[in-house]
C-alpha cells in the first residue's frame, strides 16, 4: 500500500548525539571517532541493504570516506550544544521493486540537496518481517548543517546582519553594544524548503506510479491541507502490523478502525447532503414554475398512482402505510415545502461539521495521550541508563558511555522533554490522563451514534427525493400525452395561380 512518509530531525550534541555513532548505526559500519576517542561499532546491525556517501563537485574527494567525513563535521563543530547534521527518514514504496526504490530515492537526492551544495550519507534499511508481515523498506540520510566553501573549507551556519537607524549607522544596545539579527546562510532549515523536498519526493513516487501503470498516489500534505474532510488514522508501526496479521488485535488497531467506519459514514453523510442539495435547488426551480403543484401534492400524487397499479389489497394497504410514515415523519419535523426541507438538509450538514471539528480535537487530545503514555514507559525504561550517566564524573569515561548509550539516551532526553512540556511541575499523572483517554473514548461512542442518526434522517429524507422525482416525472409524462393527444385543426392549402 503505498504511503507518505517523511521526516526531518537536528542532531544536536546537546542531545547526547554523535555525528559518527550516527552514521555508523544508520550504515552498519565500525567508525572511530577522534572527538570522543573511542568507535562506534555496529558491523551486526541487520537490515541494511546499501550505502553511499553523495558529493557535490566542491567537496574534497577524500569525504567520499564516511569516517573522514564525519570526523571531519565533528572537529569543525566544537561547541557542547553544536548543531551536527540534518537526519532525515523517507518511506519507500512496496508497489516498487527495491532497485527501482534505490534508483528513485537516488536521483531525489541528486537533484534536491547534492544540487544544492550539501553532502549526504544514506543509508537504505529493509527489516526482514515475520510470516508474511507488511515490508517497511526506507532509508536514512546526513547532510552536514554547515555549507561547503569553492576552496573546500566549511563555510558559516550563519551570519550577522546589523540593526542600522535611519541614517545607515548600526544601532547599539544600552551596554554600548551593536545589535544584529543573525541570518542563516543558506536556506536548508526554512519550512519552505522542507515543504519543497517533501512534495518533490511524493512527486517522483507518483511520476513512477503513473509509469509502472499504477493506479495509487502519495500526498505530502495532511488531510486538513488536502482538503480532505476525514479523520486521520494512527501510525500503526512494524509491531503493531505484525501482531494484527497474526490476528493479535491492538489498541492502535482496534482505533484505526473505529476510525475507518466513522469515516465511511462522514462520506456517506457528506455525499448524501451534497446531492439532496443539488436535487432541492433543481425541484424548486421546477416548483417555481407557475401552476405547478407543490411537495405535499406530489407525494400524494406518487402514493394515490402506486396504490392504483398494486395488484393485491396487501400491496395497497403496503403503499398506505408506507403513506402514511412518510407523512408522519415530515409532520413531526416540520416539513411542508421544500424550504422546509432544505433547512433540514442544511442543519445537518451543520451538525456533521460541528461533530467533525469535535472529533477532530478529541482525536488530537488521544493521540496526544497515547504518546505521553509511550513517553512515561520510556522514560521510567531508561532512567536508569541516564542515572548511570549521571555517576559517571571524568570527562572521558562519560563520552565513552554516552556513546555507547547513546539511542537509549536520545529517547530518554526527548521523553523527558514531552513530559515536562505536559506536567510542569514534574508530577506525572499517568493516572489522571487514562481516564481522560477512557473518557474521550466513551465521547467517541457517543458521536459515532450521533453519525448515524444524520445518516438514518438522510435516508427518510432520500425516500421523500424519490418519491416527489418519480411523481414529477409521472406528470410530465401525463402533460406530454395531453398534448399529443389534442385534436390539430388542419387548414387546407390554397391554390396560387400565376
Amino acid at each position: 500500500m503505498a504511503l507518505f512518509h517523511f521526516t526531518v530531525d537536528q542532531m544536536k550534541r546537546s542531545e547526547g548525539q554523535s555525528a559518527i555513532a550516527s552514521a555508523a548505526y544508520r550504515s552498519g559500519e565500525r567508525l572511530y571517532s577522534e572527538y570522543y576517542g573511542e568507535y562506534s561499532d555496529y558491523t551486526r546491525k541487520g537490515g541494511v541493504i546499501c550505502s553511499d556517501i553523495l558529493l557535490p563537485s566542491h567537496a574534497p574527494p577524500e569525504f567520499a570516506d564516511r569516517q573522514t567525513l564525519w570526523n571531519a563535521v565533528e572537529q569543525v563543530e566544537r561547541g557542547k550544544k553544536a548543531q551536527l547534521a540534518y537526519s532525515f527518514e523517507i518511506a519507500l514504496q512496496n508497489e516498487f521493486t527495491i532497485e527501482e526504490n534505490i534508483a528513485l530515492a537516488r536521483q531525489f537526492l541528486l537533484d534536491n540537496f547534492v544540487s544544492r551544495g550539501m553532502t549526504v550519507d544514506v543509508a537504505f534499511h529493509e527489516k526482514e518481517t515475520e510470516d508474511g508481515g507488511i515490508p517497511n523498506p526506507h532509508f536514512h540520510f546526513l547532510c552536514p548543517m554547515r555549507p561547503m566553501n569553492p576552496d573546500e573549507t566549511w563555510g558559516f551556519k550563519q551570519h550577522r546582519v546589523y540593526r542600522l537607524d535611519e541614517d545607515g549607522n548600526r544601532i547599539r544596545d544600552q551596554n554600548g553594544k551593536f545589535l544584529f539579527d543573525a541570518v542563516p546562510t543558506t536556506d536548508w532549515g526554512s519550512p519552505e524548503t522542507l515543504e519543497h523536498w517533501r512534495k518533490a519526493w511524493a512527486d517522483v513516487c507518483n511520476a513512477k506510479f503513473e509509469e509502472k501503470g499504477l493506479d495509487v498516489r502519495i500526498d505530502h500534505r495532511s488531510y486538513l491541507r488536502q482538503g480532505v474532510d476525514l479523520l486521520p488514522t494512527v501510525h500503526e508501526g512494524a509491531t503493531v502490523r505484525a501482531m494484527e496479521k497474526k490476528g493479535i488485535r491492538t489498541e492502535k488497531g482496534e482505533f484505526n478502525r473505529w476510525i475507518k467506519a466513522t469515516n465511511a459514514v462522514i462520506r456517506d453523510i457528506r455525499k448524501k447532503i451534497a446531492l439532496l442539495s443539488d436535487w432541492i435547488k433543481e425541484i424548486k426551480a421546477e416548483l417555481a414554475k407557475p401552476q405547478t403543484p407543490d411537495l405535499v401534492f406530489l407525494l400524494r400524487a406518487y402514493y394515490s398512482k402506486r396504490s392504483a397499479g398494486a395488484y393485491s389489497q396487501k400491496g395497497k394497504i403496503s403503499n398506505l402505510k408506507e403513506m402514511n410514515e412518510t407523512f408522519n415523519y415530515l409532520r413531526e419535523n416540520g416539513i411542508y415545502t421544500l424550504e422546509d426541507l432544505e433547512s433540514r438538509v442544511e442543519s445537518h450538514r451543520t451538525e456533521t461539521d460541528s461533530l467533525k471539528t469535535t472529533m477532530d480535537a478529541e482525536n488530537a487530545r488521544m493521540k496526544a495521550i497515547r504518546s505521553l503514555s509511550d513517553d512515561s514507559n520510556t522514560f521510567q525504561r531508561l532512567k536508569p541508563v541516564y542515572e548511570g550517566l549521571r555517576k559517571i564524573k571524568f570527562d572521558k569515561p562519560r563520552a565513552a558511555y554516552k556513546a555507547e548509550h547513546e539511542a537509549e539516551l536520545k529517547q530518554f532526553y526527548a521523553a523527558r522533554r514531552r513530559l515536562t512540556a505536559e506536567f510542569p511541575d514534574g508530577k506525572v499523572n499517568m493516572k489522571k490522563l487514562s481516564e481522560e483517554y477512557d473518557a474521550l473514548v466513551q465521547t467517541h461512542t457517543t458521536t459515532y451514534e450521533q453519525f448515524r442518526s444524520v445518516r438514518e434522517d438522510l435516508q427518510h429524507l432520500w425516500k421523500v427525493k424519490s418519491c416527489v422525482d418519480t411523481a414529477a416525472r409521472s406528470m410530465e409524462c401525463t402533460e406530454e400525452q395531453m398534448l399529443q393527444n389534442q385534436p390539430q385543426t388542419r387548414h387546407k392549402k390554397e391554390d396560387i395561380s400565376l
